[in-house]
């Protein structure tokens, strides 16, 4: 990916490639938040200064092969990210995964977000199935995989390593075939 990524969700919500720029909101965002996210996110317990964030995106920048983890603005605000892991071309496939403020929950953004990324992967990157997984617990989560239309696979046990421990993973599928692209999304 040489050129930036940008994807328009619709008018108010914008996905971009993640950038230095971005570094201040990221890390700003997940510190006044620390405890609502935290409890799926086991990277926030070591995101205790701006240094951690800023090395993560310098590293993402520097690699050549990578995963696409986008930004996302919401009326031009920073709210959350959103991105891609694990792809596996050779399989022609690959995760999504997604975080949130906490204020900008239950307006759709995840939701519209997660439609552009798969629009994105399926038409640009030609990717064959979409992966997420959601800990058993995160119900929140799971919904949105099913407003996506993925199907439920099975459970990843101790799929995920926090600092209370091991939880397991619902992990959800979604085929290319199987996709329909949602109207609501400009991209």
């Amino acid at each position: 990916m040489s050129k930036q990524v940008r994807l328009y969700v619709n008018n108010d919500i914008l996905l971009k490639e993640i950038g230095l720029e971005d570094v201040e909101a990221i890390f700003h965002t997940i510190d006044a938040e620390r405890e609502y996210l935290a409890e799926w996110l086991p990277f926030v317990e070591l995101t205790q200064d701006i240094s951690f964030t800023q090395k993560y995106v310098e590293s993402y920048i520097a690699t050549e092969e990578k995963d696409l983890t986008c930004v996302i603005f919401y009326k031009q605000k920073f709210v959350g990210l959103v991105g891609l892991k694990d792809t596996d071309y050779d399989n022609l496939k690959v995760e999504i995964g997604y975080w949130l403020s906490e204020p900008f929950q239950h307006k759709g953004i995840i939701t519209g977000s997660c439609s552009a990324l798969i629009n994105y992967v399926f038409k640009e990157l030609k990717m064959n199935r979409i992966q997420l997984k959601a800990a058993t617990g995160n119900i929140k989560s799971q919904a949105v995989a099913e407003r996506l239309g993925f199907t439920r696979e099975g459970i990843e046990r101790d799929g995920e390593l926090h600092s209370r421990g091991f939880v397991d993973l619902v992990v959800f599928g979604l085929l290319q075939k199987d996709w329909t692209p949602k109207k609501d999304v400009i991209s």
